[in-house]
């Protein structure tokens, strides 16, 4: 009889990047957690779309680059370091090319997903 094991490992290498409001997403650990978290590798295009969550929480940690959160209407400046928690019903995207971390409370649903 096998012990189940507790923890998960994922290959951001190996997730195909699917498209989201804000570019290109590798999503994980859905599953594994039964839709407590998941946590994204995101690659931010230009013109990402203007977007809010009713029920999810979302922290964004960037990696590379610098350009704005717009976050109800005003452009904070981002830059490798800097981290914004987004909470449910804030209109937000990103502008620049940057390459993000996101993490979403629940998980991410797309049915959570909702454009002005």
């Amino acid at each position: 009889m096998s012990e189940k094991k507790r923890y998960t490992i994922a290959d951001f290498t190996a997730i195909e990047p699917v498209e989201c409001p804000c570019g290109l997403s590798r999503r994980a650990y859905i599953e594994a957690s039964e839709g407590k978290v998941s946590f994204h590798r995101l690659d931010v295009k230009i013109d990402a779309q203007l977007h809010y969550h009713k029920e999810h929480e979302e922290i964004y940690y960037i990696l590379e680059g610098e350009g704005f959160l717009e976050l109800d209407g005003e452009k904070i400046p981002v830059k490798p370091g800097s981290s914004v928690m987004i909470h449910p019903y804030c209109r937000h995207r990103a502008i620049g090319k940057l390459k993000v971390i996101n993490v979403s409370l629940p998980s991410f649903d797309m049915n959570d997903e909702f454009f002005d």
